[in-house]
């Protein structure tokens, strides 16, 4: 017995693209057959694209629905919900919901709390109760130039859907605040400090750097181990940056800032995540390398919606042109980053795997969803 027929569609596997039709049965694809179908009840995709269901590694969005504005809690289960419905109407099936763990609490101007635990116990709740349309998991993003991380990791065990852990070191001058030029428009234009203030902050980030960094990382990594979580690199700028992140085990490079670093990865067989803004609007907000020249270097294998989660399908789109290869791009949000997660059930369209799935129809060049199924329920 099946649950629902797909037919008359385009699907995109990673081999290719195939006109024919999915049937789905408790959740997963038990059969792709090729051709039309005369299958009762099987609903018509009009020759659409049928691809696997997004894989979103490292967003922030979450955050933006928390915090809407520059201190406004907005009430965290109308948030946590409205966050994930976007994301389905997106076409992301599975989230990693990125979360810093590591704050700063002696600096009263531009100190930064704790809040990944209790938020990160507030989405497991809600996903117990069955209240989530997609698969989430969190992604806590380990900020090695804090005060409080080794506290902080502490908290979380191996029951919290630990998926990915990332080592993120923001001390001033180096990854991705390398120019300090850039590091102080942005701070200054957020949080109004007057240039003396901004360098008592440099100078007081680079001693707390030196003081705790070691140790810091060393916790990390031993409590990526100890979660079962995927250890990540973040903003990788040099060879000797890679070099490091290799001996930790690092199979996964978040938005690696030059050309050095991400020819590094590949080196080292690290997969390299770049920011689907960053495809679209052709450059990188902080300056650092563009994620066009790394495609077309063939030094890019996983996309980011980072910031803007309608940016995943758009800028996968951007990809299949500029490699004129659809299943080659659209694996960059699928099967690349379910394979860098360890997510053996899904990123692919196959009999026996989670019927995550993405109706989509081609306007021009605007990439426009028809139908979004999460674990074979329509959810957009």
């Amino acid at each position: 017995m099946t649950d629902l027929i797909l037919g008359n569609a385009r699907i995109v596997t990673e081999a290719g693209v195939v006109r024919g039709s999915l049937a789905i049965s408790g959740g997963r694809i038990c059969a792709m057959d090729e051709g039309p179908t005369r299958a009762s009840g099987a609903v018509d995709c009009g020759e659409d694209l049928l691809i696997p269901g997004l894989i979103e590694l490292h967003t922030d969005n979450l955050e933006r629905h928390i915090e809407p504005r520059p201190r406004v809690d907005w009430p965290h289960p109308a948030a946590i919900l409205a966050h994930d419905a976007e994301l389905a109407g997106c076409g992301i099936t599975t989230v990693f919901d990125a979360m810093r763990v590591g704050s700063v609490v002696s600096n009263e101007r531009l100190g930064y709390g704790s809040y990944a635990r209790a938020l990160s116990r507030e989405l497991l709740a809600i996903r117990a109760r069955g209240l989530l349309k997609i698969s989430h998991f969190l992604h806590l993003r380990a900020e090695i130039c804090s005060e409080t991380l080794i506290d902080e990791l502490a908290e979380f065990g191996p029951d919290d859907r630990v998926g990915i852990l990332s080592l993120m070191d923001h001390t001033p001058g180096q990854r991705q605040f390398r120019d300090v030029s850039k590091l102080r428009d942005y701070v200054i234009g957020k949080h109004g400090l007057s240039e003396a203030e901004f360098e008592a902050h440099v100078s007081q980030q680079t001693a707390t750097r030196d003081r705790l960094g070691a140790a810091h990382e060393a916790a990390a990594v031993a409590a990526a181990g100890r979660l079962g979580a995927v250890l990540a690199s973040h903003d990788d700028t040099t060879a000797d940056h890679v070099a490091v992140s290799a001996g930790y085990g690092i199979r996964l490079a978040e938005f690696p800032t030059t050309l050095e670093a991400a020819q590094a990865c590949h080196d080292h067989k690290i997969a390299v995540m770049m920011g689907a803004p960053n495809v679209i609007r052709g450059g990188s907000h902080s300056g650092n390398v563009a994620a066009r020249e790394l495609a077309q270097a063939g030094l890019l294998d996983i996309l980011s919606s980072d910031y803007v989660p309608s940016a995943l399908l758009l800028a996968a789109f951007g990809l299949a042109r500029l490699w004129d290869d659809l299943p080659r791009a659209i694996a960059t949000v699928t099967a690349a980053p379910a394979r860098a997660a360890g997510l053996e059930d899904r990123g692919r369209i196959a009999p026996g795997l989670h019927a995550d799935l993405v109706r989509v129809a081609q306007v021009e060049d605007q990439p426009v969803i028809r139908g979004v199924w999460a674990h074979g329920r329509q959810v957009g």
